[in-house]
């Protein structure tokens, strides 16, 4: 008689979840807080509001950039990106603070974008400069959607600080082989051992004399 041997699936471990947690949370957290940089980058190029000035009796189309109406979103931009990075170098306290930094970063991008999706200042200045210092109004006042696209990437630096601040400790950190002096730890040389011949030839190929002499 023919037995049927039924696999027997191997039981995971308790670690095995929060560790494939930590993974899914890292992979997201990079991928969001460095393509929110980017994209809260690109958006400061370009341009966020348009409008009309009368300038001489005639009118006179005017335009500002992102940079033009706040350098906050571009400011922050960098400063997530830089503490997206020191998540990984330092630990504990150290990556709870950077990793707060990180949010506060992409949510400061956020509140910052949407006040200028409004803000005239930049094309009244604007207008102001090319009458020749006479102060001028703008009408026909428009904004594009660029400013929205901007409060977007901040967004996804936040949700990578949020991401950092629940998961981090899980996540690896830089190597600690170098000490704080810049010294590279030593690094002990395998135990050979003389009755196993591939000890021995191991020790050979690494340069290293089995016998210990």
């Amino acid at each position: 008689m023919d037995y049927v041997t039924a696999a027997v699936p191997h039981p995971r471990s308790e670690g095995d979840g929060p560790a494939r947690a930590g993974r899914r949370s890292l992979a997201v957290a990079l991928t969001s807080g460095a393509l929110g940089a980017a994209v809260a980058l690109l958006a400061t190029r370009q341009r966020w509001s348009e409008g009309i000035a009368t300038v001489a009796g005639d009118p006179f189309p005017l335009s500002a950039k992102g940079s033009d109406v706040t350098g906050v979103p571009a400011a922050l931009a960098i400063v997530g990106l830089a503490a997206l990075v020191a998540v990984f170098a330092v630990r504990r306290t150290g990556r709870f603070a950077v990793s707060a930094l990180l949010a506060l970063s992409g949510a400061g991008i956020a509140a910052a974008a949407l006040l200028g999706a409004t803000d005239s200042s930049a094309l009244d200045d604007k207008a102001t400069q090319a009458s020749g210092g006479t102060s001028s109004a703008v009408h026909a006042f428009d904004h594009t959607a660029w400013p929205y696209v901007a409060a977007v990437g901040g967004a996804l630096i936040l949700l990578a600080g949020l991401l950092a601040l629940l998961y981090g400790r899980r996540w690896p950190a830089m190597s600690g082989r170098y000490e704080r002096n810049g010294t590279a730890r030593p690094r002990r040389s395998p135990v050979v051992d003389p009755d196993r011949p591939e000890d021995i030839w191991k020790a050979l190929d690494r340069g290293e004399d089995p016998t210990g002499a």
